[in-house]
């Protein structure tokens, strides 16, 4: 029994160190991504440093990859990539409209770059849904009806995946600027007729970006970029992330501490969902290194291998790994009492949707019933914050009973003609008197 044992404890102590070795090396990522990784981030914000042409069944289009100059929060500048489809033939004076398109979760690692899939250039393909081909969801959505209307589609993947860099997973002002920044690395592609007018779409965490994106109306009207005076006159934000609910009247040890709690509580009812959680912790010390530490929330153990699985592994991918490893025990990463708490809770509210500010344009959230994923609870929230400070927000709840994964499409009717408006200068009706259920 005695030998048993410790042949038993030297079997397992040599596969943890196996794992070890394993977990640093990070995911290998297309040649065009591996170059753009060993780029600097020197540059004009929106400032194209590297692109590549490639296939799209879009009828109509062309399309390109390619990598950018951008931001974080911090106003720390990073390489960003993503995608860029435009009509083919002549441009039309004065430019054409761009949408910008900020994604859902797709996870932490480099290579979950939506624009990383084969043929990525496509329209919205869901994991979830029946016809979803891929490991991941990718594409743009509508993209051929806003190609049909001669608009100019780009989609971020957001910084860290796929540019280098970690990637600040649902910080919302970081990934704003991602979105903001393509719009103006794609109007200095001169073979796409880009022009300065703009509206941003997302959905889910992409709907945090939107509204991130939003509430940042200075950095959108500054001037020394790549591509200077865009108009961004409309923000469509899907079923969206917005973190800023959980912030504490008032922000100290005591409260900052509770709100972290209460965070990890709310998001870890199952597997799926603590999955968002500790991600998005990940993300937040990702934007703020020198201030935090996984290990302030979660178990030693619970750190390192969350840390590991996130760097390696896309998010459904990362679920599995989760559930297979941890089963029904996976609460028990995070430890009973975490430390750093003021920090961590500040580091949230700056990275979330700033409620502070008046957007700048009309806005129109729109949600399912049947969402689970991502609490409705959070539009209601922001649009009544930006509704008192003289906002225009308006919001939307689609007919029928709508899923999280069924809003995408079933959002295309209410939110084209809405940003057709908005592109032909019309002015957006009073989103703040009455909330409509179609």
């Amino acid at each position: 029994m005695f030998f048993r044992s410790h042949v038993g404890l030297l079997t397992l102590a040599a596969v943890f160190s196996l794992l070890a070795n394993v977990a640093i090396a990070q995911p290998d990522v297309p040649p065009f991504y591996q170059a753009v990784m060993q780029m600097k981030p020197d540059g004009k914000l929106g400032q194209v440093i590297k692109q590549e042409k490639i296939k799209t069944p879009i009828k109509g289009a062309q399309a390109w990859r390619i990598a950018y100059i951008s931001s974080d929060l911090t106003g720390k500048k990073t390489i960003s990539t993503g995608l860029v489809v435009a009509p083919v033939g002549q441009n039309p004076a004065g430019g054409r409209p761009v949408i910008s398109w900020s994604h859902g979760t797709t996870g932490n690692a480099q290579s979950c770059g939506p624009s990383q899939v084969q043929n990525p250039a496509k329209d919205l393909n869901e994991y979830f849904l029946v016809g979803g081909n891929s490991w991941t969801d990718y594409g743009l959505p509508n993209v051929q009806k806003f190609i049909d209307e001669g608009y100019v589609v780009v989609g971020t993947d957001y910084q860290g995946l796929g540019g280098g860099g970690r990637h600040q997973y649902a910080v919302s002002n970081t990934n704003g600027r991602d979105a903001i920044n393509i719009i103006r690395a794609v109007g200095t592609m001169k073979e796409t007729g880009a022009g300065k007018k703009a509206v941003i779409y997302g959905w889910s965490q992409g709907g945090g970006s939107t509204i991130g994106a939003a509430g940042q109306p200075e950095y959108i009207a500054q001037t020394g970029t790549a591509f200077d005076g865009i108009d961004i006159v409309g923000f469509v934000a899907m079923a969206p992330n917005d973190l800023a609910m959980y912030q504490p009247e008032k922000l100290d040890q005591a409260s900052g501490t509770k709100m972290i709690n209460d965070f990890a509580t709310a998001w870890s009812g199952n597997v799926f969902d603590f999955a968002h959680f500790s991600q998005n912790m990940q993300g937040t010390q990702a934007a703020y290194p020198d201030k935090l530490k996984l290990s302030d929330i979660f178990t030693d153990e619970g750190a390192k291998a969350l840390d590991d699985i996130y760097l390696n592994k896309c998010v459904h991918v990362a679920v599995d790994t989760i559930n297979y490893t941890y089963g029904n025990s996976y609460k028990s990463l995070v430890r009973p009492q975490i430390n750093n708490g003021l920090a961590w809770a500040q580091a949230i509210i700056d990275g979330a949707v700033n409620v502070k500010v008046k957007p700048a344009a009309p806005v129109l959230v729109i949600w399912g019933n049947k969402d689970t994923a991502m609490p409705p609870v959070m539009g209601d929230y922001y649009r009544k914050k930006v509704c008192a400070i003289g906002g225009n927000v308006a919001r939307i709840q689609l007919p029928g009973d709508q899923t999280h994964f069924s809003t995408p499409g079933a959002a295309i009717p209410f939110y084209m003609p809405w940003i057709k408006d908005r592109l032909a200068g019309k002015p957006a009706s009073d989103g703040c008197a009455a909330e409509n259920v179609m």
